[in-house]
């Protein structure tokens, strides 16, 4: 897809009277507002960064589990989630945790006590900096605004913010309330005081969620009540599916403000959805309706590569770290009406050094795609000229991976058979983890791709799937992953990775390759083998070998018992 040289056009009949331009010195204004980079303002949101917040907190609590009370440490595991992600609720927890501190500061090392409390205050005043700055944010975005507020539009719709933390946060109270409510089975001490250190923690993790929720719908809400202030800025949807803002005057999009996550309410739409499923329930329903079809496309665009064109928007509400607001923006189809997006999350602003590194970063891995295109184009023109059948194969970045697994694997586990008091929660763990282990190693070792006139096969457990060039719709390498998706199912395989060597030395790593040429052969039929693969191309069923590993491991582990 190609976009105009300058931003998408808003109509005018969609900008309020007065609403005036938030230009780059007046951002720069807001931009100086904001607290140190050592408050922690900018937290990645993304799965990867989760777990690893979530990894730290675990880690935490093991740290101080060695000379706290197990409470007292998995209440310290989740005061680091709150210092990093849900900083209002540190003013509850800091007192808290420093009131459990000091009951058992005598019966404990005042070495370790000491620096629990060192660690508790330097936190709460690191957060307070960064809840302080927030009142200038706001005031700096009211200047902006010159006094001018209106009624945001569509403030009849019902609120959405916080349906789906509401929810989470439930279910793990719900799973902490059954983990300490069958503490009492567990048969060693030591299981029983594990399985209330987990209720602990699941409980502060329940907490957080239903705090942020409600926090969230709180500030949502907020929106609706009365005129809020309103900016004409710049947007641009990222490759991750959130929202870059950037100043009116940046059509370049050199230095993004701050980026929030979106969602549409269109209570029309609803209606007929809620009518389309009555008619389903009243005729039959079919698994494969637009419904099915609006989900996929959706996730299509959340796994896009790509940055949105720049559009021109009007803001509606004053922006701050955590902030709750809605855009009006222009539709990248021009026949279509403004887009009017109300946040899913909160406004996380970009300090303008990390603005320019983001903005740098994604034009090198444009730069890097548009190059691996053209050498994947170029690659699929030699290897196809005669038309015969492409495979690629698991190589040394596999089986690297493979061992590296294994590895851990057996030493996890042999290190758990040489502690005392062999635990029921590891007897339960470790035949699952073998499990896996039997699943994912012979894909790893052994994964084929084959490439022929009627589309791919890939290899799997009950043997080789035939994907259709018709139904195939990416086939992508993001992270350590390699992905291929088609209509109806996907196929993954992951390998180490390390971009700076790469670049350094100029490498392609085989998934990249492998990705940008069945991406042309996709986008080109001419780039398609003519000949079609046989039984042996295609590969064989990987759940013989499965089998043997998971027979071998049980062996294993009744001959260590």
């Amino acid at each position: 897809m190609t976009f105009p040289d300058g931003p998408l056009r808003l109509p005018s009949a969609s900008i309020p009277d007065g609403c005036q331009d938030w230009t780059t010195s007046r951002a720069a204004d807001w931009s100086a507002a904001l607290p140190p980079r050592w408050t922690f303002l900018r937290v990645r949101r993304s799965f990867a960064a989760g777990l690893a917040t979530l990894v730290l907190c675990v880690g935490a609590l093991v740290a101080m589990a060695g000379g706290l009370w197990p409470f007292v440490a998995a209440g310290f595991a989740v005061y680091v989630l709150w210092v990093l992600a849900r900083p209002e609720l540190v003013w509850v927890g800091a007192p808290l945790l420093l009131l459990a501190l000091a009951a058992e500061a005598s019966s404990k090392s005042w070495a370790l006590t000491g620096f629990g409390v060192v660690v508790v205050l330097g936190s709460w005043a690191v957060v307070a900096v960064r809840l302080r700055a927030r009142g200038e944010q706001l005031e700096r975005a009211l200047e902006a605004a010159g006094g001018v507020a209106v009624p945001v539009p569509g403030a009849e719709a019902p609120v959405r913010r916080g349906h789906w933390l509401f929810v989470l946060g439930f279910a793990v109270l719900g799973l902490g309330l059954l983990t300490g409510s069958t503490a009492g089975f567990w048969g060693a001490v030591q299981d029983q005081e594990g399985a209330w250190v987990v209720t602990v923690f699941l409980a502060g993790l329940g907490v957080t969620a239903l705090a942020s929720a409600r926090l969230g719908r709180q500030r949502a809400g907020a929106l609706r009540t009365a005129p809020v202030p309103v900016l004409r800025v710049l947007v641009r949807d990222d490759a991750q599916g959130s929202t870059e803002v950037y100043a009116a005057d940046d059509p370049a999009a050199e230095r993004p403000l701050f980026t929030v996550e979106l969602t549409s309410f269109d209570e029309d739409d609803e209606e007929e959805d809620e009518e389309e499923g009555e008619e389903d329930s009243d005729g039959g329903y079919d698994g494969d309706g637009d419904g099915d079809d609006e989900l996929r496309r959706m996730a299509l665009g959340l796994d896009d590569d790509t940055l949105g064109p720049v559009r021109e928007a009007v803001l509606y509400g004053a922006p701050f770290d955590g902030a709750e607001v809605l855009l009006v923006s222009a539709d990248e189809d021009p026949e279509q009406p403004p887009l009017t997006e109300w946040s899913a999350g909160p406004v996380r602003p970009l300090s303008p050094g990390a603005g320019r590194r983001r903005v740098a970063k994604q034009r090198e891995q444009a730069a890097d795609s548009l190059q691996l295109e053209l050498q994947g184009r170029e690659l699929a023109e030699l290897q196809t000229a005669g038309g015969q059948v492409r495979q690629w194969r698991a190589g040394w970045l596999d089986w690297l991976a493979t061992a590296f697994l294994v590895q851990w694997g057996l030493w996890l586990v042999w290190g758990w058979f040489d502690e005392p008091g062999f635990s029921s929660w590891t007897l339960a763990f470790i035949p699952l983890l073998g499990l896996y282990g039997a699943v994912r190693v012979p894909m790893k070792l052994a994964w084929r791709v084959t490439a022929d006139r009627s589309g791919l096969w890939v290899t799997g457990l009950r043997g080789p799937r035939h994907v259709p060039w018709d139904d195939l719709r990416f086939v992508r390498r993001r992270s350590l992953e390699l992905k291929i998706d088609w209509q109806g199912g996907d196929w993954t395989v992951s390998a180490p990775r390390w971009a700076w060597l790469q670049r350094r030395r100029g490498l392609v790593h085989p998934y990249d390759a492998l990705a940008a040429e069945l991406t042309a052969m996709r986008l080109d039929a001419d780039l398609r083998p003519t000949a079609e693969s046989g039984p042996a191309e295609r590969g064989r069923p990987m759940w013989p070998s499965a089998a043997v590993l998971a027979v071998v491991w049980v062996v294993a582990l009744v001959a260590a018992r």
